[in-house]
């Protein structure tokens, strides 16, 4: 598997890691001063613009790496649904790079015919049966933990979770490749924090203090290595199952907060990366990477 470039931290050696010839090139000084581009903890921000493209080409080509993009196709989502965001993701995610596209779904014969590009294969992963009054999120991330532990993390070197309510736009590269990856939501990075919907009951495993956090993310993208990305799953999903124990009614957004106020991302890609259409689009959004279908929710 292969090591990440990132900012690092202070254990690879110094603020910037052990990356830093490529991290100067990353991001880009004063390209964006509209925006924030790099964390208080020194994690870059992902905006078109930010990061020199051709750089990051030339370090990941040689490596051979292999990205994982998963999708959980149940419940409303329908075969027209599935059909556009794979034909887009074929399209958009990472091209030029080994990708295998992991569908998690309850009924393989509502997989879509769709004739992938090169370096590119799917694998059809089947929905574990709920058991009764086991809600959607709890369901979602037992899935996930189970083909985690048993399969996707020895198959890839990153990988990505997306829900399947999305149309990719545009290019989604390695610029967004990193250890711990966060999406912002849309909505909540225009706002202040003090108003993110964070989980606020105490007795709930995804309580977050008022007067605390960093961002709101967004559950819709996330990403890393198989560890982190198997890591984050796992504290989730006993945050999800400590909450229903005691019939506290969370969601996994709230955890998956919680989780990213707690072990900080060490990468995050802006709105531009998950930007709702039906949003008025501010000037900070010059270039849209995918589109969430908010809608279809």
């Amino acid at each position: 598997m292969v090591p990440p470039p990132s900012l690092g931290s202070p254990a690879d050696g110094g603020p910037l890691g052990r990356n830093y010839e490529i991290i100067k090139h990353f991001v880009l000084d004063g390209s964006r001063p509209d925006v924030i581009t790099v964390t208080d903890w020194l994690a870059p921000v992902i905006w078109e613009g930010t990061f020199d493209r051709q750089v990051l080409e030339n370090y990941y080509k040689r490596l051979n790496i292999t990205i994982g993009l998963i999708t959980f196709a149940s419940g409303k989502f329908t075969n027209r649904d599935l059909t556009q965001f794979l034909e887009s993701a074929d399209k958009y995610f990472m091209v030029g790079y080994n990708v295998i596209f992991y569908i998690l779904i309850n009924n393989i014969t509502d997989i879509p015919y769709i004739e992938l590009g090169t370096l590119r294969t799917f694998k059809i992963l089947p929905i574990l049966l709920a058991k009764p009054l086991e809600d959607g999120d709890f369901h979602y991330m037992k899935t996930l933990d189970e083909y985690f532990t048993n399969y996707i993390q020895y198959e890839v070197d990153f990988v990505f979770s997306m829900t399947v309510n999305q149309i990719f736009r545009s290019d989604f590269g390695v610029e967004t490749l990193g250890t711990s990856v966060a999406q912002l939501h849309a909505w909540w990075y225009f706002k202040n924090k003090n108003e993110f919907p964070y989980e606020r009951r105490t007795q709930s495993a995804a309580s977050i203090p008022f007067g605390e956090g960093d961002f709101y993310y967004h559950h819709a993208i996330f990403g890393g290595t198989p560890q982190e990305v198997l890591e984050l799953t796992m504290q989730c999903l006993g945050g999800l199952t400590h909450d229903s124990k005691y019939e506290l009614n969370s969601i996994f957004e709230k955890h998956l907060n919680k989780h990213f106020f707690v072990s900080k991302p060490t990468k995050l890609l802006s709105p531009e990366y998950n930007w709702d259409p039906n949003f008025k689009t501010p000037p900070q959004i010059k270039h849209i990477k995918i589109a969430y279908q908010s809608e279809m929710m």
